[in-house]
């Protein structure tokens, strides 16, 4: 198991890398630092002194790559990528634009992100998992059918429709909550259940549509029909031998995503104006701050890996049988 990790970690590394560089292009090969210098100074009017006093100040007036005018090693650490790239992998993520530490910003910020996505995701597997498993052994009836046709319905309504609704109906007119904004100590759960409700409600129709289809493909295997022929009741068969087996397609889809918890939710964070990661991000790319924008990148996709192994960690869990040799 040990190997098995480390060799995943290995694997890991290239891939890390060559996102690195794929990023570092987007950002200063196909917009270079001219043209930074030009949205954030503004496009109309501003000079070559200007710009390559903005560039001095940022560490943007280096060579890409290579820095033919420097000897030894310094060729390579006196570089842009060097200094806002490679620098990423040891934690620093340096400056923003208006010069507060990304590394400590996102460190605070990860609190109100967990606030609110750690209780949306266990509440809505919770509940789609429930609510697919009683369509399944309802399955072939007129409440199987109709919550079907609901699961397709929620799924088919738009996010911004649930955020939107949710704040106009349960604050603007019942006035239950605050309709935006975050607070700490025992006063947060004001501000955060009703983006947890709304998360959790826009995604059952998805979510429990897949679960469905996973205990109607597993209920149909031949040693379902074994549990029926020794006298097993339904429900006995269902949250016994079906939920169990099912799990390991169910940890595919759910343990990838535990790491990205932490990134927190673009648009409910944007819409309930919670100081996370996710309105961090918005805020950054309409600011032009690509400094902020390249460090979350980089961090979704560590995220993302750490989640890749996680899952097929999880498997041996499930089923002692699986062995990573």
């Amino acid at each position: 198991m040990l190997a098995y990790v480390v060799r995943r970690l290995l694997y890991a590394l290239p891939i890390l890398i060559g996102v690195n560089l794929i990023t570092f292009a987007l950002f200063f090969v196909v917009n270079t630092p001219d043209d930074m210098a030009r949205m954030q100074l503004g496009v109309k009017r501003v000079t070559p002194e200007a710009i390559a006093r903005w560039k001095a100040e940022r560490g943007y007036d280096k060579p890409l790559f290579f820095n033919d005018e420097a000897s030894g090693a310094a060729m390579f650490t006196e570089t842009i990528f060097f200094s806002k790239s490679a620098r990423m992998f040891v934690g620093d993520f340096g400056r923003a634009e208006d010069g507060r530490d990304i590394a400590r910003e996102i460190v605070t910020r990860m609190g109100p992100s967990l606030a609110i996505a750690l209780p949306t995701f266990v509440l809505g597997l919770l509940v789609s998992v429930s609510f697919a498993l009683l369509l399944t052994f309802f399955r072939a009836t007129y409440l199987d059918f109709w919550g079907v046709v609901l699961c397709v319905a929620m799924m088919s309504i738009s996010g911004l429709f649930y955020i939107i609704g949710g704040q106009y109906l349960i604050s603007k007119l019942w006035k239950l909550v605050p309709i935006s904004g975050y607070g700490g100590g025992l006063d947060a759960w004001k501000f955060v259940i009703l983006p947890v409700v709304i998360g959790v409600v826009s995604g059952i129709g998805s979510s429990t549509r897949w679960y469905r289809t996973i205990f109607i493909e597993e209920i149909a295997r031949d040693y379902v029909r074994t549990a029926r022929a020794k006298g097993l009741s339904e429900a006995a068969v269902l949250f016994r031998h079906v939920l169990r087996n099912a799990l390991i397609p169910i940890l595919t889809g759910v343990v990838v995503v535990i790491p990205l918890l932490f990134m927190g939710s673009l648009l409910t964070e944007s819409f309930f104006g919670i100081p996370g990661l996710g309105s961090y991000t918005i805020d950054a790319i309409n600011a032009q701050d690509f400094a902020v924008v390249r460090a979350m990148v980089f961090i979704s996709s560590l995220l993302y890996i750490v989640g890749l192994i996680l899952t097929d960690l999880s498997y041996t869990f499930v089923d002692p049988r699986i062995r990573f040799d």
